[in-house]
């Protein structure tokens, strides 16, 4: 039996009791080809049940949680993307944390790497406010989307490569449908950097070869389908790991962002940052 939060029973829930649920590689391939906009791929991908191993894994962690959220109620589910459906700039992550997305239902929200994410989006004028802390704070993003190469939390935070196989088919769906406004992607970390050429590539999208080596600030260009280039930048992952040893700081976050920021369509928005 399933553990986590029913379908529909969320805030801002895009699934229902009848949103048809993956549970192999090839129902993932074919529910995401199938999804139309970006609203059913969400509600697709949140009941995702294709991989045994993650499914197990974010159920567990929902049952026995962490002391300090005893007392929530966690989503256990797979956390799909969010924000602007035209953005021109797509975010591209690993996976939820364990006690974060997969407690939240909103990715990169809840722990410390969604801290820095969405403070930098909200100094660079993507999102209205700094922090995200659930699936209803009020949190929107203008011009930019937060997607997960894997949607599920992963034990150790160490997908299979299997499993990132599997999962592939909602990030090729999710770049497809955000392609007519998509004018640069940024990836968070080196899996997330090989994820983001590998859909590309299995899209049709001509990316360099050999492939780019991943380093932060790193910037490639890859041309889709209708002859338009892309630039895809890099950045060190907000892990704990790097934001706690310096390695990865807020100016350098911010330089990346400003360097997409410049990318933005003049259309699209005004240039200053939004205000709650």
């Amino acid at each position: 039996m399933a553990v986590g939060a029913s379908p529909g029973s969320w805030p801002h829930d895009p699934a229902t009791a009848t949103t048809p649920r993956a549970r192999g590689a090839a129902g993932v391939r074919r529910l995401a080809a199938g999804a139309r906009d970006l609203t059913e791929l969400d509600a697709r991908s949140s009941v995702c049940r294709a991989c045994p191993r993650l499914v197990a894994w974010r159920e567990e962690v929902a049952v026995t949680r962490r002391r300090a959220h005893a007392e929530e109620e966690y989503w256990g589910r797979p956390a799909p993307g969010f924000g602007d459906e035209r953005a021109h700039l797509v975010v591209v992550g690993l996976a939820p944390a364990a006690h974060g997305a997969n407690r939240t239902g909103r990715v990169f929200t809840g722990d410390r790497s969604g801290d820095w994410i969405f403070a930098a989006l909200h100094r660079a004028g993507y999102a209205n406010q700094p922090t995200s802390t659930h699936a209803g704070d009020g949190l929107r993003l203008d011009g930019a989307r937060v997607v997960a190469a894997v949607r599920c939390a992963p034990p150790g935070n160490a997908p299979t490569p299997a499993e990132r196989a599997t999962c592939a088919g909602w990030l090729q769906r999710e770049l497809t449908l955000l392609r007519p406004t998509t004018t640069v992607v940024l990836a968070l970390g080196g899996i997330a950097w090989q994820a983001a050429f590998a859909s590309m590539a299995a899209l049709g999208w001509t990316v360099p070869r050999p492939r780019p080596s991943f380093g932060h600030g790193a910037e490639a260009v890859v041309r889709t389908p209708d002859g338009r280039q892309v630039p895809v930048l890099a950045s060190y992952h907000v892990s704990q790991q790097n934001t706690f040893t310096g390695r990865l700081t807020e100016a350098m976050l911010d330089d990346v962002l400003a360097r997409c920021r410049a990318y933005r369509p003049p259309a699209s928005g005004a240039a200053g940052p939004l205000v709650p």
